[in-house]
């Protein structure tokens, strides 16, 4: 009898701690963090660190056209100011993913920028983008369990949010941004040791990452990968929306064209579910293209662009800014870039049509 109570005690209890998490919205998954998440953090990267290094760029390319001017020392300026509040960016953009009530976000501005800049117990690394990422998460989570549970709400949720964000900030920050650097460097270590073995994984990995809902742009300004690493993602990234945007031109026209050329391949995710054939011809592009932009072209770009491929055009101006803005960089980007990552996906593509494998619809947006 006594363990009959016992048992439904704490199943009790058990409901009652299932609802505390429900009733606050605290889902530890891996949906809610690799895809809601870190998809809001690569907006806060936009929003911030890639919108910086573009407007940068241009100022920097103004001065270099017409020499210096007040434009472009002021592009230059606030290029810098977006480069530097990378922190506070990723903050609000991972507290408004994760779902945070208010006083949780906008303390999360903090916990950003100190998950960014602040370094460890003798490790002497700034947590950078990922070191961000990891103290607003935990700095949400707890601030959300004491959201609206005192009368002192005003006082105990930025608290409570901003010392365990600041916790997570200086013990494990720095720690998860030393290693993420660290296997950044492994990554284009190897790829300058064995080009074509890995311009091929990295385009492949990085492009599929791009068209998954996870953000590899974030992924590899957390790996803060550069060149022929760098420049190797880029072209994989490229293959995924080139290749989606032509292959599916007859369904999608114009409008799908611009949207997952210049957008992104992840709109056909629900189409890939369906028929995951459709995912073979961008992806054996990039795998195609990897080894020719490592080991014959050498392309490389930096850490910003190279998650981005053709969206809003970064992975080009990432490019021209690691390569230089001349005729010869220009004649790369558009062949590997653009025309071969549209040419190879149409030739597979039309291969496993004949087959049978994709047949009209398959890329069918609901647009």
């Amino acid at each position: 009898m006594e363990e009959k109570e016992t048992i439904q005690e704490e199943t009790v209890q058990t409901v009652k701690k299932e609802s505390f998490f429900k009733r606050k919205d605290i889902e530890i998954s891996a949906k809610r963090y690799l895809q809601d998440a870190l998809s809001a953090m690569a907006l806060g990267l936009f929003a911030s660190l890639l919108i910086g290094v573009i407007l940068d760029t241009i100022g920097v390319q103004t001065a270099n056209l017409f020499g210096e001017n007040a434009v472009s020392a002021f592009l230059i300026e606030v290029g810098a100011q977006a480069k530097a509040y990378m922190g506070a960016a990723i903050g609000v953009a991972v507290a408004w993913g994760l779902k945070a009530p208010p006083f949780v976000i906008f303390t999360s501005v903090v916990t950003g920028m100190m998950g960014a800049t602040m370094t460890g117990f003798g490790i002497d690394v700034a947590g950078g983008p990922a070191g961000a990422f990891v103290a607003v998460a935990l700095g949400v989570e707890f601030g959300k369990m004491v959201s609206k549970e005192t009368k002192v709400d005003i006082l105990v949720t930025p608290a409570v949010t901003l010392v365990v964000g600041a916790i997570g900030a200086k013990l494990i920050g720095p720690a998860i941004g030393w290693c993420m650097l660290r296997l950044g460097d492994l990554i284009m270590t190897a790829t300058e040791w064995q080009p074509f073995i890995f311009g091929i994984v990295i385009s492949v990995v990085v492009g599929l990452a791009l068209t998954a809902p996870i953000s590899s742009a974030a992924l590899c300004i957390m790996l803060d990968l550069s060149g022929l690493a760098a420049g190797a993602a880029t072209v994989g990234c490229c293959a995924q929306m080139v290749g989606f945007a032509v292959a599916s031109y007859r369904e999608n026209g114009v409008g799908g064209l611009v949207a997952q050329g210049i957008g992104t391949s992840m709109l056909q995710i629900s189409n890939i579910f369906k028929n995951p054939w459709i995912l073979v011809p961008a992806t054996l592009a990039g795998a195609i293209i990897g080894p020719l932009s490592t080991c014959v072209f050498q392309m490389t770009n930096i850490a910003v662009g190279a998650g981005m491929g053709t969206s809003g055009l970064v992975g080009q101006i990432g490019t021209f800014t690691d390569m230089g803005f001349t005729l010869d960089t220009l004649w790369k980007v558009l062949l590997l870039q653009i025309i071969l990552p549209a040419v190879v996906t149409l030739i597979i593509d039309r291969l496993l049509r004949k087959a049978g494998k994709i047949k009209d619809g398959d890329y069918k947006l609901e647009m």
